[in-house]
């Protein structure tokens, strides 16, 4: 990653975005589109590139994982099985309700105002418009994905995990990669210190 590194989001900052969300010309979309990047780790070309085949399954009901292809994601080895926030799959089976006989398995779960498919370029102004028009400054489309990272790491030994699936669910191809994402926390430092 170059430059500065997006903000991560509060779990307050969270529940104001989701607030906002359900204001929207299209609130179903949107709230979607914002839990793919915070509770699934998906980068924009990802959020853009997902099909309803990727979350449904044989039957067409919303999966328990995110399916996600090669083609859909970053490189050749991007694909992976994402298990499904519980928050995500309900605002997918929403959606999927609304979108009635347009949520064909081929068809994007994301869309333009005229039905067709969004672009990752789309996604990533979509972002910066709503942490833009909340004032969040220094938060991106790469925000929810750092977010999520952060969010797992400091989680993944107490369900006897390693960075090694945090690596996996983030799709990275080494750890160094996902530690970049991390975010540091200063209260956690000095209880670790303490603990010495």
């Amino acid at each position: 990653m170059q430059g500065k590194q997006a903000k991560i989001v509060s779990p307050t900052q969270e529940r104001a975005i989701l607030g906002y969300l359900d204001t929207t010309r299209y609130p179903s979309r949107d709230r979607v589109m914002f839990l793919l990047s915070m509770k699934a780790g998906l980068r924009a070309k990802e959020i853009a590139s997902l099909t309803w085949a990727m979350v449904t399954d044989a039957a067409g009901q919303i999966a328990e994982a995110i399916q996600l292809q090669n083609r859909a994601s970053k490189g050749t080895t991007g694909g992976r099985t994402i298990p499904m926030h519980p928050d995500l799959q309900a605002a997918l089976v929403t959606l999927q309700t609304w979108r009635g006989d347009m949520a064909t398995p081929e068809r994007s779960i994301l869309f333009s105002e005229r039905g067709g498919g969004l672009s990752p370029a789309t996604v990533r102004l979509w972002f910066h418009r709503l942490y833009t028009s909340l004032k969040m400054d220094g938060c991106s489309s790469h925000s929810g994905r750092r977010t999520f990272i952060t969010r797992a790491a400091r989680k993944v030994s107490q369900v006897g995990g390693s960075l090694r699936d945090v690596q996996e669910l983030a799709g990275h191809t080494s750890l160094a990669m996902t530690q970049r994402y991390i975010e540091g926390d200063t209260e956690a430092k000095r209880k670790l210190v303490a603990l010495i």
